[in-house]
């Protein structure tokens, strides 16, 4: 299979074999997802595999709605302590009883273990203590509204303690959790392949033997494959490729608006490279902004599918402030910003990734209009995974701002999204001597608030203080272009595919 997406690579007209099973469902990505390790890895097309694999404590419905999964329920014994149900009857793929002191090993595992990716998400939790094998304690340092949110991704996953130890920092090799598929096995940039897991809690509602991931990077490769039947389900095509996917009797588009922004992070406080008029000035990082036309981004590059925003929760976000509206291009304004910062046309770098060919090709564009009020940028163009280990390097030289996009957490969730921007343990985040004590204190009194309508007061002053002070240049929402074959049923769209109640009629 290997040498037939070489193939394909290189001609654009092969495909991938298909394989004759109703139980079988090949789900092709766009990038070959980083380690399966949910305390280490980054990568959104790996979030996609662990819908497969790794079970959290709670999850988010199709209404954006908090739902228990391995947890049955949640109260708050106080501002700090959280109690946590656990559902009865769970095991982990190597027969391991799924229990609270599971959930106390991999809570503490995803906030201690060297590397974790997971401890900025967890890191208001002072400690997890076993109440009984179905009941936990978290206390937490600090009230946090946002904590809940992070229990449904990546945070919350459980994995089996023996595996765990039994592997090391190798777990990522052979992941042992508890949904509804167990692990076979990965080839490279060629394929990850799960089996049902007969044992497992809800076993009644999942309707394939196997799922097959198939990393197919090119994207007309990939939509030939779903045209084809050699896979049954594609994520993230091109907005253009809408047209031709709703024009094919066999295949439906999914357009799902996405939950989080695309943007620029700026490099304000990670090494040497924050140590620039951009990462010292608020005056430099407004002229940037400035200097970008969202609107002609958004229709060059994706098609008019993008929504230009100024702030990180897209319109269909309770949180979003409908009167903190982007302005439109502004070249002189941006210039007499940067004669009046000294800024003296110093070259920047901008890391951008090749593996989602609108992001980059957006990076091209800003570039361009970036240039054209007297800003320097060069890109630095790598791939996904490298680009998300290298912007997270602390006192790195590669980099002074970060083309990303960044997925928020519904509900409790908005709390999440700005705490990747300001709070204490936030990777870009200005720190050191360029600490901000309003956005800090504002942040904190934030956390203390229980209801959605306190919170969505706070967030319109957050949004401002933190945005007006440039510290990251959300530019859009999203749509994500997700498609299916017309035989695949109960299929129901979201941000991360889920395949619970879903079959392939043959």
């Amino acid at each position: 299979m290997k040498n037939t997406i070489r193939a394909a690579l290189a001609a654009a007209a092969l495909l991938v074999p298909a394989i004759a099973s109703a139980q079988n469902l090949r789900i092709g990505l766009r990038e070959d997802p980083d380690i399966l390790d949910p305390t280490l890895s980054r990568t959104y097309v790996g979030r996609i595999v662990y819908m497969a694999l790794c079970d959290k404590l709670f999850d988010i419905n199709e209404r954006l709605e908090v739902v228990p999964q391995l947890a049955t329920g949640f109260r708050w014994e106080n501002p700090t302590t959280l109690i946590v149900t656990l559902r009865e009857g769970v095991r982990f793929h190597d027969g391991e009883v799924m229990d609270a002191e599971a959930v106390r090993y991999s809570l503490n595992r995803h906030l201690t273990l060297q590397g974790s990716f997971r401890r900025s998400e967890i890191a208001d939790m002072e400690r997890v203590e076993v109440v009984d094998p179905r009941t936990v304690r978290i206390v937490l340092k600090a009230p946090s509204a946002s904590f809940i949110a992070a229990l449904t991704d990546r945070a919350g996953m459980i994995v089996s303690p023996k595996a765990a130890e039994a592997l090391g920092r190798n777990f990522g090799t052979r992941p042992v959790c508890a949904g509804p598929f167990r692990f076979v096995e990965r080839v490279a940039q060629e394929r990850i392949v799960v089996e049902r897991f007969r044992e497992y809690w809800d076993a009644a509602n999942i309707h394939f033997d196997r799922v097959t991931y198939l990393p197919i990077p090119d994207n007309t490769v990939r939509l030939a494959n779903l045209q084809s039947g050699a896979v049954e389900f594609v994520e993230r095509m091109e907005p253009d490729d809408m047209k031709t996917i709703q024009r094919a009797r066999n295949l439906r588009a999914v357009a799902v608006d996405e939950l989080g922004y695309q943007g620029i992070t700026i490099n304000v406080g990670n090494g040497e490279r924050a140590n620039t008029p951009l990462g010292r000035d608020a005056r430099v990082r407004r002229a940037f902004e400035l200097a970008i036309d969202r609107a002609a981004v958004n229709q060059v590059v994706y098609e008019g599918m993008y929504t230009p925003t100024r702030q990180p929760f897209p319109p269909a976000n309770p949180f979003h402030v409908r009167d903190f509206q982007p302005e439109p291009r502004n070249v002189e304004r941006a210039r007499a910003l940067l004669r009046e910062s000294g800024y003296r046309n110093e070259p920047i770098v901008l890391l951008t990734n090749r593996d989602y060919p609108p992001m980059y090709n957006a990076a091209l564009v800003m570039q361009q209009q970036l240039r054209a009020v007297g800003i320097n940028a060069n890109l630095r163009v790598v791939d996904w995974p490298t680009s998300v280990q290298m912007s997270q390097r602390v006192n790195s030289d590669e980099w002074h701002f970060f083309h990303t996009g960044w997925g928020t957490q519904p509900a409790l969730g908005a709390l999440a999204t700005m705490q990747f921007l300001v709070s204490p343990n936030a990777a870009y985040r200005p720190r050191d001597d360029r600490d901000d004590p309003e956005v800090l204190a504002l942040w904190n009194a934030m956390n203390n608030e229980r209801t959605a309508e306190a919170r969505q007061a706070a967030f319109a002053n957050m949004q401002r203080m933190v945005l007006e002070r440039a510290y990251a240049l959300p530019f859009g929402s999203l749509t994500k272009v997700q498609a299916v074959r017309s035989n695949v049923q109960g299929f129901v769209p979201f941000r991360i595919p889920r395949f619970s109640n879903v079959w392939v009629q043959r």
